[in-house]
């Protein structure tokens, strides 16, 4: 059988600076193995999102000028982002993408910018100083070390309903104090790794496909996709 998938890529056109959209390419490298054709579309300024639509979302990061333009425009898109969260909708959320899913962000000159709240989490700003470099953390509930690279100002604080997507074994995470990195909530995965994040950690793109295929076809017998031994794409 050959399974399709809808990937929903939240202002590709505006927020790519540091080549995330390589997320999408390595889903598309495993999508294929699994026997899934994985197909993406931009969902940019005054385009509506359909959460009956897409089976996968991503939302990468940007310069602060683009983000701000950004926080502009979800707004009109808030509330069914979180309907589609709420319904299990799997996402991915990097660094200003994950920042926007909170409840406020501060800018670059300080202004408190606000998310949509999808997600329960803050993120402050740091003075002159920003978090930079290789970085490691452990998924407590699998047991799978992730890998990557992490360059942000933001200082992130998880809230009610969330969960770390790691523990930091070596780097800073989301605030340099409190051990965690990135966040998950429900279906939603969000982390400050570049690199991008999936192109090192193959075991977390598997774990996004197979969400969304179990959502899409919950009456599929999906052993051979949950069987598939993760091959590095580089």
């Amino acid at each position: 059988m050959q399974y399709q998938l809808h990937l929903a890529h939240l202002y590709g056109d505006l927020l790519n600076t540091y080549g995330d959209i390589g997320n999408i390419l390595v889903l598309k490298y495993y999508a294929q193995q699994m026997g899934v054709e994985l197909t993406d579309e931009v969902v940019s300024l005054d385009q509506p999102f359909d959460p009956k639509k897409y089976d996968i979302a991503f939302f990468g990061g940007g310069q602060d000028f683009e983000q701000v333009i950004v926080s502009k425009d979800i707004q009109n898109k808030k509330d069914d982002l979180i309907t589609y969260i709420e319904d299990g909708g799997p996402m991915l959320a990097i660094c200003g993408g994950y920042q926007l899913l909170g409840s406020y962000y501060i800018g670059a000159h300080g202004e408190k910018i606000k998310g949509i709240h999808a997600l329960d989490h803050r993120t402050e700003s740091q003075d002159n100083h920003r978090f930079i470099g290789d970085i490691v953390i452990k998924n407590e509930e699998t047991g799978q070390e992730y890998h990557g690279f992490e360059n942000h100002n933001g200082i992130t604080y998880l809230g009610h309903g969330e969960r770390p997507l790691g523990k930091v074994i070596s780097g800073n995470g989301n605030n340099g104090s409190d051990q965690t990195e990135g966040a998950i909530y429900k279906n939603v995965y969000c982390s400050y790794f570049h690199g991008p994040i999936l192109a090192r950690n193959g075991e977390l793109a598997k774990r996004i496909l197979l969400t969304a295929l179990k959502r899409k076809y919950p009456q599929a017998d999906l052993s051979a996709q949950e069987a598939l031994v993760i091959k590095p794409t580089y």
